[in-house]
């Protein structure tokens, strides 16, 4: 049985597009980056919590209750797929904004420049854990202060990593990108696969 670990109608919505059949069991972490934390290393950090936080979780409850539909969790077939993605530019992480104010800081920062989207991926099984990382530059057009104003005020960029959503309103204003487009979503599929397919051996 595979479980993803996150609560992002994205990242569910990008798995079912892809094929995969899977539950979801959201990882309530903490999401902090610690003092000098690299990007890299933060984003594969917190999906690794994420995983292992969940698949321990569901070990639990299935040892605890044999008659549950998590009995899968007693043996090897439970499979926990984890994510965390983040906006990064001049080497600072852009989470997801706070409020308004800090997602206008935000988008005033990508405007008319060139940023990295990372996410780190784990998969936990119960004899294996594997990491792994997705990097994909994204170009932005110069955007005005009214602009970022409006785009505010559709709601749209107050869940996502550096307040913007590529397959959204902020499609406009990203006339190219280096590397995976689905990693810019919020979960590289063909990176994703490709784990999933190394725990099989």
């Amino acid at each position: 049985m595979l479980v993803l670990a996150s609560a992002s109608p994205r990242r569910r919505e990008l798995l079912t597009q892809a094929g995969f059949v899977f539950e979801v069991h959201p990882a309530h972490i903490p999401e902090d980056s610690e003092p000098g934390e690299d990007p890299i290393a933060y984003v594969v950090r917190l999906a690794r919590q994420k995983a292992e936080t969940v698949f321990a979780g569901l070990s639990r409850s299935a040892t605890a209750d044999p008659s549950t539909p998590l009995r899968c969790a007693q043996d090897d077939s439970l499979v926990v797929l984890g994510a965390d993605t983040t906006v990064v530019i001049d080497g600072a992480i852009l989470g997801k904004p706070e409020d308004a104010a800090d997602a206008a800081r935000m988008l005033r920062l990508l405007s008319g420049r060139t940023h990295r989207v990372i996410t780190g991926v784990a998969v936990v099984t119960a004899t294996r854990t594997e990491v792994a990382a997705e990097v994909t530059a994204v170009k932005f057009l110069t955007i005005s202060d009214a602009e970022i104003a409006a785009y505010i005020a559709t709601g749209e960029p107050m869940d996502k990593a550096g307040a913007y959503a590529i397959q959204g309103r902020a499609a406009r204003w990203i006339p190219r990108i280096e590397g995976d487009y689905f990693n810019v979503v919020g979960l590289p599929l063909a990176l994703v696969s490709t784990l999933l397919e190394g725990t099989k051996g």
